[in-house]
């Protein structure tokens, strides 16, 4: 079986940062202090109703440095 190519990187953690609950968007800290934007897209993909400043999430994106777009936002399970 042959690996198909991706550029979706695996899970990683950040924590929230801001979020606008009209809009459905807001910014995450990478754990190195990197802020990254995410769109109402990623977060509706998530499955979340509410996101709070500090809550640890579980991100998904795809590229990376100053190109890192996230595609999902979601709760940082145990």
């Amino acid at each position: 079986m042959r690996a198909v190519a991706t550029d979706r990187l695996p899970f990683m953690q950040a924590t929230s940062y801001t979020y606008d609950p009209e809009t459905r968007t807001g910014s995450v800290l990478l754990d190195d202090g990197t802020p990254v934007e995410f769109d109402a897209r990623a977060f509706d993909a998530g499955g979340l109703r509410l996101l709070r400043p500090g809550q640890r999430v579980r991100i998904e994106g795809s590229g990376e440095g100053a190109g890192l777009r996230i595609t999902l936002v979601t709760l940082q399970t145990f």
